[in-house]
């Protein structure tokens, strides 16, 4: 197991905890991507302890939410799921579905602190239906802010690593590059500022 892995298994019952500071911006994350997914197809990778999941996925058909790490996965598991929710170990740049299997891709928080980001969206780009949705909300990096900096400085410490520091800029770039345009995005007030963005396949 890789040393990043282990950080999150370490960090999976005390997760939560953390992301409570956030919760204003999720709420509104929440109920936008109820909106974006009812009655679709779904896949979320990197799930975490399913914060996301479990605020969302009741409004798709099928909702399939996977993470590499087995101690997020056992946090995810806890409580009651709707139906049509299946939990399962997968890595995010080798993903076990066929081409074009989902409407919606939902990663949250993620692309940041995986060391070959793009891997993960051509996965994403394979498996993903042709008009279907990338949701992809994101920690960015920050500037003007003294309470955000001390956050990232203490995740440093604690072993979380963000292998890339985008800005909002740098990060719609980011994604425009790797062939998803964005048709809907915002920057929220967070613990450190949280880009939500709606992208779809370039044509």
């Amino acid at each position: 197991m890789s040393g990043s892995m282990k950080i999150w298994d370490i960090y999976a019952p005390v997760y939560d905890i953390f992301m409570a500071m956030n919760r204003g911006a999720y709420e509104k994350i929440y109920r936008r991507i109820r909106k974006v997914i009812a009655g679709r197809e779904v896949l979320e990778l990197a799930a975490g302890t399913g914060l996301i999941t479990k605020h969302t996925a009741s409004a798709a058909k099928s909702y399939t939410a996977t993470d590499l790490s087995d101690n997020m996965l056992k946090q995810a598991c806890r409580g009651e799921h709707p139906e049509g929710l299946r939990i399962m170990k997968a890595d995010a740049s080798d993903v076990p579905f066929p081409d074009s299997s989902f409407d919606a891709v939902i990663i949250s928080n993620a692309l940041h602190v995986i060391p070959e980001p793009e891997r993960v969206l051509a996965e994403i780009k394979r498996v993903l239906r042709p008009d279907g949705v990338l949701i992809a909300p994101n920690f960015i990096h920050h500037t003007d802010s003294v309470a955000s900096r001390m956050m990232s400085d203490l995740l440093s410490a604690a072993g979380v690593v963000f292998t890339s520091a985008w800005d909002r800029y740098d990060y719609a770039a980011f994604l425009e590059s790797n062939g998803f345009r964005i048709s809907n995005s915002g920057v929220l007030k967070a613990s450190i500022p949280l880009m939500y963005t709606e992208s779809r396949l370039k044509k």
